[in-house]
């Protein structure tokens, strides 16, 4: 019998990766890291002692860079990318469209007619490309092209190798000419200069006077699947969309728990350790690798760094994925739910804030001072996410991430806080003035008579939280997989920022009515934690009961991305954002119309590939079908086969006839509801007309198509199935 397409590549995977060869190689870790990065080492050794101490200024403190350093800095990167081969650089940025973006210029200039070599300080600081073809929500139109990248030194130059060469990247912010942030860099570092004026009065205001550096740091946690280059092409959806907009469920998935921290494939090995060793190289400190939950899932999670610099190294986290796994003949699926019926991929984004003398400001620390300003930020933290979980829940609003929340392996679309039974139990001590009693593990004393005793380990883990503190630092599980985790930590630091405004404001007037200072403390949590900590939930949060209980304490529910994209441009978000100069009004909304039109966008190329495979793959797959059912009953009959035989054939037939008819009529529909959806010009006004007339239509269309699927002849069948994707040969 003739091997369809699909069956055939079956076969050429199978013969490929069993032709996989081991290769031992000396490869030193700690000699090769961070080897293809301008690194401060690389600073201090190539840069003049005044240019070095310059540009340290510029980095920890924030003063501008002057003419000279910035041409020493030139010319020593330049030298030192040369070094190392490269012949290009590149002003590396984020621009709003959730990927990266660079434009590559050589050193090459020509005198007199004659080849130099040639990078000053001027195009080190500054790059022109052309802003108005990037998404910009109105700020720039086709006629108003100019923009500029502008260096940002707080996060390192590095190399990037490609097959012929060798280009250094300089990693940069974006915005027009009219000066609007048009990146995600931009607002990400304002928030963090918000985020550190509002923590440093509050550490004096605490009696921490030599603190005068705050920062937040940030670790995350990267989920992908993995899928034979060879099936991935076949599939129209995967390629267009990053998901299956068909698929029946695989004969076998996640049932027995059996791939989670599982042995490691041999292809699949090969693969994350060429992953670890370009991200090693520049700079990322990747540090744990396994196989996640769903069959052919996998997890990457890095050490901790500052939330800038990790913001940039999660974006090449996920470039060198995608590059790799093209190598090693795999495609790299970021989506958040690439298959239905399995878990989806997120990406948990680890958060803390630390200063410079006392470290991590949310680690309960031992002593009483410690103790005390750990549960003045805790405070400050739930107070935030309670007032603006809105914001929260629009940082990560995003058509693959509604797939996601709140299914089994995802957080629920509510937004609310864990801090496990120890901490919630002091918070309610504090809240209602009750004893605490005492705990498994010993006493830190809080130094202040009011305050119960904080017991050590602190926290269990609930998964089920979209907000989890997790013993030193709090875990926001909801962002998306695909997403650029800047937006999550720009909105985390401003509303961080803003709590912690009013609760140094509402300390400072006490202070100054004459309160003494460890009972002013002591008030100001309690006030703040007493109007805050409905936000606070330990239980299951996928039952049905929360979501009641949440409704009768106020948490707003946003299950869509279409229900939570106008929180952007509410007007506590304005006030909010420009009250600590992070964005503007016109950014906001700029902002809010390109995240409206990526939602449309997205669901617009859903239903023109849904209905493209519909019609060129799926419906003759069943009129195949269907003749060769017909042929077979002709046969039969001129066989003299019983009516038994050619009554279950010709209910086939009629079976098959009524979902070619349904599929048909369902995909008409689709494409009626695509058409309305395309009509509405301006893109806010069409998010729920996409999810209703596209969306939801071709969720329908596909409970069809997916039946189907389990009844045609398997070699007709033109799409690689589930059972076939989701597993490594």
């Amino acid at each position: 019998m003739t091997r369809s397409h699909r069956q055939n590549s079956i076969r050429l995977i199978s013969d490929r990766s069993s032709s996989i060869t081991e290769t031992q190689e000396n490869w030193e870790l700690t000699r090769e890291f961070a080897q293809d990065v301008f690194t401060d080492e690389v600073m201090k050794r190539l840069l003049p002692a005044d240019a070095y101490k310059d540009l340290r200024k510029t980095i920890d403190d924030g003063v501008a860079l002057n003419e000279t350093t910035a041409e020493s800095v030139a010319n020593a990167m330049r030298s030192w990318a040369q070094e190392r081969g490269a012949t290009h650089y590149t002003h590396w940025f984020q621009p709003m469209t959730g990927l990266t973006a660079e434009k590559h210029d050589s050193f090459l200039e020509l005198s007199k007619g004659k080849a130099i070599i040639k990078f000053d300080g001027s195009q080190l600081i500054q790059g022109e490309p052309d802003a108005s073809s990037f998404p910009s929500g109105g700020i720039r139109q086709t006629f108003e092209a100019r923009g500029y990248t502008a260096w940002d030194p707080s996060s390192p130059a590095f190399i990037r190798r490609d097959p012929n060469g060798c280009t250094l990247c300089i990693p940069t912010a974006f915005c027009s000419y009219t000066g609007e942030a048009l990146d995600e860099k931009t607002p990400l570092m304002r928030a963090g200069e918000a985020l550190q004026r509002q923590a440093i009065k509050v550490a004096h205001l605490l009696g921490h006077n030599r603190v005068k550096r705050v920062v937040t740091t940030v670790g995350c946690e990267q989920e992908y699947f993995l899928i034979d280059k060879q099936f991935y092409v076949q599939r129209p959806d995967l390629v267009n969309a990053g998901r299956t907009l068909f698929g029946a469920p695989p004969l076998k998935g996640q049932e027995l728990d059996d791939h989670y921290f599982g042995a490691i494939r041999k292809r699949v090995m090969a693969f994350m350790e060429d992953v670890d060793r370009e991200l090693w190289r520049l700079g990322v400190p990747a540090k744990t690798r396994h196989n996640e939950v769903a069959p052919t899932q996998f997890e990457l999670a890095p050490i901790f760094e500052a939330s800038n610099v990790a913001v940039d190294h999660n974006m090449l986290t996920m470039e060198v994925l995608r590059n790799v796994a093209d190598r090693h003949n795999f495609a790299c699926l970021l989506h958040e739910k690439p298959y239905a019926g399995v878990n989806g991929s997120g990406k948990h984004v680890n958060w803390a804030i630390s200063c410079n003398e006392r470290g991590n400001l949310l680690n309960p620390g031992s002593t009483p001072q410690d103790n005390i300003s750990f549960l003045f930020h805790l405070a400050a933290i739930i107070a935030g996410v309670d007032q603006h979980a809105p914001l929260l829940r629009a940082s990560i609003a995003h058509s693959g991430n509604d797939h996601r929340l709140g299914a089994n392996e995802a957080p629920p679309a509510i937004i609310s806080a864990y801090l496990g039974d120890q901490l919630t139990a002091i918070v309610e001590a504090i809240v209602t003035g009750k004893t605490l009693a005492e705990g498994d593990g010993g006493l830190m004393h809080l130094g202040v008579e009011a305050l119960p005793p904080l017991t050590k380990d602190p926290t269990d883990r609930n998964r089920t939280s979209p907000f989890a503190f997790t013993g030193n630092k709090f875990e926001f599980r909801a962002a998306g997989s695909s997403q650029s985790v800047a937006v999550v930590n720009t909105v985390l630091c401003t509303v961080a920022a803003d709590s912690l405004a009013q609760m140094g404001s509402l300390l400072e007037s006490k202070l100054t009515a004459g309160t003494d200072q460890s009972q002013a403390i002591f008030e100001t949590i309690k006030e703040t934690l007493t109007k805050h900590h409905r936000v606070i939930f330990k239980g299951d949060g996928y039952s049905d009961d929360w979501v009641t209980d949440a409704e009768a304490r106020g948490l707003p529910n946003l299950r869509s991305t279409p229900d939570a994209l106008p929180s952007w441009v509410s007007e506590e978000a304005i006030k909010l954002f420009e009250r600590h100069d992070v964005l503007s009004e016109r950014e906001l909304r700029a902002r809010h119309e390109v995240a409206c039109e990526k939602y449309n966008t997205h669901i617009t190329i859903e239903g023109r590939c849904s209905s493209h495979m519909v019609r060129t793959m799926i419906l003759p797959s069943i009129l195949a079908f269907q003749r060769r059912v017909g042929d077979a009953i002709v046969s039969a009959k001129a066989a003299g086969l019983d009516d038994s035989t050619l009554s279950t054939q010709s209910a086939l037939l009629r079976e098959l006839a009524g979902y070619y008819a349904t599929i048909s009529k369902g995909c008409d529909e689709m494409e009626q509801g695509l058409a309305k959806a395309e009509s509405i010009e301006h893109a806010p006004e069409a998010l729920q007309v996409f999810k209703a007339e596209v969306l939801d239509r071709q969720a329908t269309l596909r409970e069809s198509v997916d039946t189907v699927e389990g009844l045609v002849e398997d070699r007709l069948w033109p799409l690689p199935k589930y059972h076939e994707m989701l597993t490594v040969y």
